[in-house]
């Protein structure tokens, strides 16, 4: 069920405590997608933010979705403890709505030039418009049913065989799947579909993936050469569309 960010001007799905499972922007107005140039410290990355958001005239409750890169996978423990700071941080700029965290966000590690600390690499935000394209963005999700923090639900866990892979695979696309139903969208809507694993995945492409994203597909993928945000999760989606994409 969708919930309203009347500040923000978008709706969301609920998702867990440190982030939405998805959003997209009311209409009159739309998602803007931002990716910086170069990793910025999360601290700063607040402040990128809000520079930002001051400049393009709009609250920080635009703000409707973070992408964080972290130097390698936390253990589910050190996952909670980063989450709780994380969320102290979205607390102070008063943008929970009813307690709920409306923010969509992935957090992935690079596995190769990671970032020495937590980084912010991109952000979405909400501007007026009169695009008649519905613009959203589904958060990123591993091999974990919704709503689960818990290790002992990870598809496989241990297990990168290519079978396993492949499950895994065919498990987070049946998550992004049900978000963009709860989003109102289809396949055919989404503009970029990114994948952030360092298994081969080439194998299952054509027919677990490529054969979904209808006229989505037109856009490809983009794969990321990086680990999901917690170790024994080896497979990782996010998903937007967007009429706008900035770098800065």
């Amino acid at each position: 069920m969708l919930i309203e960010n009347k500040p923000g001007n978008y709706s969301f799905l609920k998702g867990i405590a440190p982030y939405s499972a998805g959003v997209t922007a009311e209409t009159g107005f739309e998602i803007i997608h931002v990716r910086l140039s170069s990793y910025v410290s999360l601290e700063l990355g607040f402040d990128v933010v809000a520079a930002h958001l001051r400049t393009a005239g709009r609250p920080l409750q635009a703000i409707c979705g973070m992408e964080l890169r972290s130097p390698k996978p936390f253990t589910f423990a050190g996952f909670n403890e980063f989450n709780a700071s994380y969320v102290d941080s979205l607390k102070k700029w008063d943008l929970l709505v009813g307690g709920m965290n409306p923010i969509a966000r992935t957090n992935v590690a690079p596995a190769v030039n990671p970032p020495a600390e937590p980084a912010l690499y991109g952000f979405s935000y909400t501007v007026k418009s009169n695009t008649k394209r519905k613009t959203f963005v589904v958060a990123g999700a591993g091999e974990l049913p919704e709503g689960s923090l818990d290790p002992h639900d990870v598809v496989r866990p241990g297990d990168s065989s290519p079978a396993a892979i492949q499950e895994k695979m065919r498990f987070v696309i049946g998550l992004m799947e049900g978000r963009l139903t709860g989003l109102n969208v289809t396949w055919s809507d989404v503009t970029v579909s990114e994948v952030y694993s360092v298994h081969d995945i080439h194998p299952f492409l054509e027919t677990e993936l490529l054969k979904r994203q209808e006229e989505g597909g037109a856009h490809g993928l983009t794969w990321h050469y990086s680990r999901p945000p917690i170790e024994s999760i080896e497979y990782e989606m996010d998903l937007r569309g967007c009429t706008t994409e900035l770098v800065i």
